[in-house]
């Protein structure tokens, strides 16, 4: 609720305090005291984009305050929440214009943007007037006006949790087509590779280990006739033969030589021991000597195979075999991508289809509330002087989306069997106005968060439509906040609260001004609303009448 306006050098108002009280508050004036200025000042300090000039001719800087009452559960109180700024049973926004242009906003003293103004300024306000586009004149609000209506809280949760689940399984379809479809390009090099690799089957360690043999047998023929030489050379003919002679001729002898023979004899039978164990290390090298040609060109080829393969994968020959397991992995992830992407396809068709009843159970709730809708707008209609008009919530088909599959727009047709259309294109001014007004009556239920504001939204209506205008307007504010800008003696007489706009000159200088009204002076003003600018005891008899109504 809307406490206090506090108004400091904007456009032709000097300094102004206004305290705004609960019901209906009327703001009347002759035209252009200023009371646009009210609204236009109001709409600064919550952001809204308006008149570019607003600082008063010859002030350094304009300034706006505005105090807000916020209940507990006021919707302003998460915008706060999500802007870091302190909240409170009390909302103070305060906005400064310099003469340069440059504004500055705080809310509660805190420094904060246009745009945390403006998403407070749609808790806090709600303007109707003929050139409404923030309100019942937007067709893109439409839809959640016929929600708030219809009470669809229910529905719209499912239909939003279902949207939310089967867009996550379109997400996880798309990954995982785009993912197997990656894969699908290399899938004829993957099947070569790992038919390849599996062919060959490298051993780690096995490089190395061909390679010594290789190297081996290239040196065979090179040596194996030294060491053939030798070894017939350490066998019987040789030194094997010369040292057992030797043996035998000495053990010959050393009975005569006085035991001075017993220990070279024992050398040599060690010295032969040692010479065995020489030939057959000598013998073992001459058999792995021995080799066919052949096995050395298959140890090169195998040898040659790995390196290439290896040099063509960028991996060393040790790591050949982990390479293949990996190549495997993928490819074994390629055969099982259809199943997997036959069971995420199952699980969007299982998504699409619940969205598709949450979506159609919505739907069906907005549209036997349009047809409610439509009745109680046309009942409001009737004491407005409009029972020829008719009122139609159109509700289309639309792209599906987290709000369900429809599109709503509030048309009208002035009179039976004429064409409709959207309310701001067939209305005219004063039967925008009533339109504008039986709509809000039917959609306002218990919300009293917002302050209502209703420009002249009785132009153009006079008499018993006026006052039954009154009337809707009275209902409205009961329990709540409605501010009215009116030309219109039977609107001023239902307000709780009657100000005057008007204008005065001081030291040359025109300036505007609010002065709140008390009883007698509610019956001039409402006088000279009835009568102009001559107020007669008639005029003065027809306002208490219509206050005493």
């Amino acid at each position: 609720m809307l406490r206090a306006l506090d108004i400091r050098d904007m456009l032709i108002i000097d300094r102004l305090e206004l305290t705004f009280q609960p019901g209906l508050n009327a703001l009347t004036g002759e035209t252009g005291a200023g009371k646009s200025i009210l609204l236009d000042s109001l709409g600064f300090v919550l952001g809204w984009r308006g008149r570019a000039e607003l600082v008063r001719q010859g002030a350094v800087q304009g300034e706006v305050v505005a105090v807000f009452e916020l209940g507990p559960d006021h919707p302003a109180h998460l915008v706060l929440a999500e802007a870091g700024l302190p909240g409170g049973e009390e909302l103070i926004l305060r906005r400064i214009n310099t003469a340069e242009g440059r504004k500055t906003a705080w809310v509660n003293d805190r420094r904060c943007s246009g745009e945390v103004l403006r998403a407070l300024s749609d808790t806090l306000i709600e303007l109707h007037g003929q050139h409404d586009d923030r309100g019942l004149l937007n067709p893109r609000g439409h839809r959640a006006m016929l929600d708030t209506y219809a009470k669809t809280d229910e529905h719209l949760t499912a239909v939003r949790g279902a949207w939310t689940k089967m867009s996550r399984a379109r997400k996880a379809l798309a990954e995982t087509e785009a993912t197997l479809a990656a894969m699908r390009a290399e899938e004829e090099f993957l099947r070569h590779a790992v038919a390849e690799l599996d062919k060959l089957d490298p051993q780690p360690g096995e490089d190395a280990e061909l390679d010594a043999r290789r190297r081996m047998m290239q040196g065979a023929e090179r040596i194996r006739d030294d060491v053939a030489r030798a070894f017939d050379l350490l066998g019987g003919e040789g030194a094997e033969g010369a040292m057992s002679d030797a043996v035998r001729w000495l053990e010959g002898v050393s009975d005569n030589a006085g035991g001075q023979l017993e220990e070279p004899i024992a050398a040599l039978g060690r010295a032969l021991i040692e010479l065995g164990e020489a030939q057959d290390g000598v013998n073992a090298c001459l058999q792995a000597l021995d080799f066919n040609p052949a096995e050395l060109e298959a140890a090169e080829e195998r040898l040659f195979a790995i390196r290439a393969l290896a040099r063509k994968h960028d991996v060393t020959p040790d790591d050949l075999g982990r390479f293949a397991t990996t190549l495997r992995d993928r490819l074994n992830r390629l055969d099982a991508g259809d199943a997997d992407l036959a069971d995420q396809q199952a699980a969007v068709d299982a998504a699409q289809s619940a969205y598709d009843t949450a979506a159609q159970a919505l739907s069906a709730a907005r549209r036997r509330a349009a047809g409610q809708l439509d009745a109680a707008v046309m009942a409001e209609l009737a004491p407005l002087k409009m029972e020829r008009a008719v009122f139609q919530t159109e509700i289309t088909a639309a792209d599906p989306g987290p709000e369900g599959t429809d599109a709503v727009a509030f048309t009208v047709a002035t009179n039976p069997g004429a064409p409709s259309g959207p309310l701001n294109k067939i209305a005219s001014g004063g039967e925008l106005s009533r339109f504008l007004l039986a709509l809000k009556v039917c959609l306002t239920g218990d919300d009293s968060a917002r302050t209502m504001i209703f420009d002249e939204i009785d132009r153009g209506v006079g008499g018993a439509t006026a006052d039954a205008v009154g009337r809707r307007l009275a209902s409205l504010a009961h329990g709540g906040q409605v501010l009215v800008v009116t030309h219109s003696p039977q609107v001023a007489a239902r307000a709780s609260h009657h100000w005057r706009v008007q204008k005065q000159v001081t030291d040359g200088q025109t300036l505007s001004t609010v002065i709140p009204l008390a009883q007698p002076d509610r019956v001039d003003e409402i006088a000279r609303m009835v009568a102009g600018d001559t107020i007669t005891d008639e005029a003065r008899a027809a306002a208490r009448a219509l206050l005493d109504t």
